[in-house]
């Protein structure tokens, strides 16, 4: 049996790159997966992705739902470079 709490029979937690549209390397992207229980409503779970995506950058890649009414998500956003440490003492 495929446990949906671990990322399924591959354990994989994060999205294979093919996911992202537009032939995005898989580097040009930050994924984050979520699981969201299904004690939360769905107007709850918009809101709280809503919350990630206005202050956070995220977007929503995909959402799964199991037979039990949980939900995986993934989120994605762009990698940005780091800034650099300031030089001067």
């Amino acid at each position: 049996m495929v446990d949906p709490t671990t990322g399924g029979a591959r354990g994989q937690l994060d999205p294979p790159p093919s996911w992202a549209p537009g032939g995005h390397g898989p580097d040009e992207f930050d994924y984050r997966p979520l699981r969201i229980d299904a004690t939360v409503t769905r107007a709850a779970a918009a809101t709280m992705l809503a919350v990630r995506a206005e202050f956070a950058g995220w977007e929503l890649a995909r959402v799964l739902r199991f037979p039990d009414g949980s939900r995986r998500v993934w989120l994605r956003r762009r990698r940005s470079p780091g800034l650099l440490p300031d030089l001067t003492p």
